[in-house]
């Protein structure tokens, strides 16, 4: 069971191979290619944030794709963390 104080990112929100109907969150213009968990955890520790790994975890509308997703500390809303994560991200995969 999830924890109530944890925010849940899935690498599909910053992923600009993924139109918004299949889950990516982030604008197209901060979105990188099929984003991969360690490149997100980098950038979280870039921004100074706390993070956990949960690797075989598969994605709600791709059940078949085992592609794991990150826990982050709840700080703020979750569309400023998206935002934020993705424009270090884009630094981070270039």
């Amino acid at each position: 069971m999830r924890e109530r104080d944890k925010t849940v990112l899935w690498p599909v929100y910053f992923d600009s191979t993924k139109a918004r109907s299949q889950g990516r969150k982030v604008p197209k213009k901060l979105a990188v290619p099929s984003p991969k968990l360690s490149d997100i955890q980098a950038a979280m520790e870039k921004l100074g944030l706390k993070c956990d790994l949960v690797i075989e975890a598969a994605y709600p509308r791709s059940p078949w794709r085992k592609i794991g997703y990150i826990t982050a500390p709840k700080k703020g809303s979750k569309s400023n963390l998206l935002k934020q994560i993705a424009e270090v991200l884009l630094t981070v995969h270039s």
